[in-house]
């Protein structure tokens, strides 16, 4: 079934033109203050992966289809407007199913320890990463992340790209075969240069995935001081070739396993090495900040129950509601910059990507897809600085609420009631000298334009249905 995107239009907000008015009271409700002069962390986006081969699959999918899909995503006009993509470098020394190929494959010879590798070609494009990379450039995305679930496997403690191991030459680690750190750091550089070769920039890249784990696909395990013991070669590596891509670290499975990791980064005094810090969100919640200055992003998060393409039903850990919180809340509770799902769209059974592709060319589209519109560049825009947005009056606390200005002078704050009743709030502290407009998305609507009021000076007053998200665009 191909979802349509939705252009219902129905009035929700009315617009008063000063506030108080002579003679009124107060509003009774509540009322969200945004304080534009209250700057938090800046904004990158959201995005999400197509790793383990998802990529092939979007490109099996007929141009209809692929357009489709690849607007959902990334698209600020028809979708989502997803501005980070987080590509998978690969590992592996085949292409089965599931599996990242590696462009290294083999160990050299005749010199096992030797830092110099015989790279091969990208194979197939990088399993269509790079095809992917380009549509994803195409239609806005401004950061590409390639990510490494592990090293190779001769370059491992175990001798094997699954089931953890550690990087050989890194501390409390012993490899008949030496240390492989340069070659790992060098195999990373290669990698980057292929992609600059297709005209593609990789921002950030990352040597670490969830080290915390050991897991029967591709993994690699490290703590803070064996991950600075990599850090310190990369750096200068990356460097020295004039690669202005920026290292990540550590993607840790939870927000605590990921702090642990940082804080022996600090400890061992490699922190400097890092331009971003990345966390999911599978082991812990994202919680408190992290203590860095570093730029922060969640990224990758997912659930795994039965299919599930609701907004709002019983609440369950899959549902749009649910990820809406999950979003507003890590952006104003964790101060990141970047908030990234897992896959965004896949052949999948369980709730892995936003976007179901079920059969050859059939396409669904889930509402946790249009809570993250909420949060993409329709509203937000690259150069955006989250700002101060506080509720008052709220006797049920059901209301959250998030603000960010742009560089255009425009604001977004999104509004989520997570009660049983329509809330009418009223929005104050801002000048709107253009249209206000708001969207709605609930389960009966998907980013629905409901009002366009003519610009003026004055306070915004809107009902934001019970379970829903209103975005206020300003």
């Amino acid at each position: 079934m191909l979802s349509r995107f939705a252009a219902a239009s129905v009035v929700l907000a009315r617009f008063s033109n000063a506030w108080p008015p002579a003679g009124h009271q107060q509003p009774s409700g509540p009322v969200i203050h945004v304080a534009p002069n209250t700057k938090y962390q800046g904004f990158d986006g959201i995005g999400i992966s197509e790793a383990f081969q998802r990529s092939l699959v979007l490109h099996q999918l007929d141009t209809p289809s692929q357009n489709l899909v690849l607007d959902y995503l990334f698209s600020s006009e028809k979708g989502a407007g997803m501005t980070i993509l987080r590509n998978g470098l690969g590992s592996s020394p085949d292409q089965g199913w599931d599996h990242m190929q590696s462009i290294a494959p083999s160990p050299p010879t005749p010199n096992l320890n030797t830092s110099q590798l015989d790279f091969i070609p990208l194979p197939r494009d990088d399993q269509y990463q790079v095809w992917l990379s380009q549509q994803a450039l195409a239609r806005g995305v401004k950061y590409i992340y390639a990510d490494a679930w592990s090293a190779d496997y001769y370059m491992k403690t175990n001798n094997n790209e699954t089931n953890g191991g550690y990087l050989c030459g890194v501390t409390n680690t012993s490899c008949a075969t030496g240390d492989w750190r340069q070659a790992y750091a060098n195999k990373i550089t290669r990698y980057i240069q292929d992609y600059q070769a297709y005209g593609i920039k990789i921002d950030y890249v990352g040597f670490l995935n969830e080290p915390d784990l050991s897991t029967p696909y591709a993994s690699m395990q490290s703590d803070g001081q064996q991950a600075a013991d990599f850090l310190t070669v990369l750096y200068p590596t990356l460097q020295q070739a004039g690669i202005s891509t920026q290292i990540a670290c550590c993607d840790g499975s939870g927000w605590e396993e990921n702090r642990e990791r940082l804080t022996g980064i600090q400890a061992a005094g490699a922190e400097y090495t890092l331009g971003l810090v990345t966390a999911h969100g599978y082991s812990s919640a994202p919680g408190a900040p992290f203590a860095t200055p570093k730029k922060v992003w969640q990224t990758e998060w997912s659930t795994f129950d039965n299919l599930n393409y609701n907004w709002y039903v019983r609440g369950s850990q899959s549902e749009g509601l649910t990820w809406a919180n999950h979003i507003q809340q890590t952006f104003t509770v964790s101060n990141v910059t970047g908030f990234l799902y897992w896959w965004g769209a896949a052949n999948a059974t369980d709730n892995e990507p936003l976007i179901f592709i079920n059969g050859t060319n059939e396409v669904s589209v889930t509402k946790r897809l249009w809570a993250h519109a909420h949060f993409g560049s329709r509203f937000i825009r690259q150069g955006a600085s989250r700002i101060g947005a506080t509720v008052t009056g709220d006797s049920t606390n059901a209301l959250n609420v998030s603000a960010f200005a742009n560089t255009d002078g425009s604001t977004a704050i999104q509004v989520i009631n997570n009660g049983n009743t329509t809330e009418t709030v009223t929005l104050e502290g801002l000048y709107c000298p253009r249209p206000v407009q708001t969207w709605l998305t609930n389960q009966a609507n998907n980013l629905t334009l409901s009002v366009v009021h003519a610009g003026r000076r004055g306070n915004i007053v809107a009902d934001v249905p019970a379970k829903s998200l209103l975005s206020f665009y300003v």
